[in-house]
């Protein structure tokens, strides 16, 4: 007589009337679910014989307790990774998971010994992120790899839309001749930024005032393109920094050149931090924490079958307006 068929977790979500996503929290005990959900959702387990199913059944059986988590080493002094490092430990605790920080060092061939990967920003020509990609394991990104492999999960954000945002907003405070400061377009974040600046100035009919630097700038770097800018384009009456802490970094570079923050010249940054609120400089929030936690996340629905491969989600970020931009005198 042939087997029966084994419950799905797809087969419980749906007699308990919800998804895989909350029915899996429901059996793990974590995520925001009611306490009558909860219930419901165990109880139609019980009742149908659910059992995980055979893939998520051997990744327990051969689980090293552990996740993998990699970011670009030109950018582990950022306060924003610091941040998004606290969430994917903080969400892998919840889950009784080590994490496990994977260098940029010479590429080792040896696999990661991990359930899993979360790759934080990937860096196209990254040759570990590369060997990363290609591991055989689960593996999701915060933002999409601009290289030729395919996560099987990403956690994004609509940079591109929130740049808009921000240039409308120093628009309708008074500037007219935004310019941007961008480093290069080797991650998507970055490339985002650039074609919502370029996209901004198309709808407005403005010429794009452009300076690129490299993702692993010096400072002596920054403050060559900043001066640049600002004595090369005498029009210019506002200043948009992508580099994390860049905006601030330049405070002393715009003095020199006799502009005056607030007053003929308004200040931004795409990535917001302490010295950004410190500055009192307006910023995007990019809630790094809430970005490592959702990516830990959707990896875990990945290694448990509830999520699908190639699932995306997005992650919202928010414009802090802030006296830098207020108004343009």
């Amino acid at each position: 007589m042939p087997a029966a068929e084994p419950v799905t977790l797809l087969a419980v979500a749906q007699l308990a009337g919800v998804s895989k996503t909350t029915a899996s929290d429901a059996l793990r005990g974590s995520g925001r679910v009611s306490e009558e959900t909860r219930a419901r959702v165990l109880r139609i387990a019980e009742e149908l014989g659910y059992v995980p199913n055979g893939s998520a059944q051997h990744l327990r059986k051969a689980s090293t307790g552990a996740i993998g988590l990699h970011l670009p080493a030109v950018l582990t002094r950022s306060n924003y990774y610091m941040s998004f490092v606290f969430g994917v430990v903080e969400k892998a605790a919840d889950f009784n998971y080590d994490v496990t920080l994977i260098t940029s060092g010479a590429p080792n061939r040896r696999p990661p010994r991990v359930d899993g990967l979360v790759l934080g920003d990937p860096l196209g020509g990254d040759p570990v992120v590369d060997r990363l990609m290609n591991a055989g394991v689960p593996t999701v990104t915060c933002e999409r790899f601009p290289g030729g492999a395919r996560a099987g999960g990403v956690v994004r954000s609509e940079h591109a839309t929130v740049v808009g945002d921000l240039l409308d907003h120093v628009r309708s405070a008074g500037a007219s001749r935004p310019a941007l400061i961008v480093a290069g377009n080797e991650s998507d974040w970055a490339a985002g930024v650039h074609q919502g600046y370029r996209e901004w100035c198309a709808r407005s009919g403005v010429a794009p005032m452009v300076r690129t630097v490299e993702f692993d700038t010096s400072g002596e770097e920054l403050h060559l393109a900043a001066r640049d800018l600002l004595k090369s384009e005498p029009e210019l009456d506002a200043l948009v920094c992508a580099p994390a802490g860049a905006a601030t970094e330049l405070l002393p570079v715009i003095r020199e050149c006799g502009r005056t923050v607030g007053a003929d010249l308004l200040l931004a940054s795409c990535v917001d931090g302490p010295s950004m609120r410190s500055a009192n400089v307006t910023a995007i929030d990019l809630r790094p924490r809430e970005a490592g936690a959702a990516c830990a996340e959707l990896l875990f629905d990945l290694l448990d079958g509830a999520a699908e491969e190639g699932t995306e989600r997005l992650h919202e970020v928010e414009l802090i307006r802030r006296a830098s931009t207020l108004s343009k005198q």
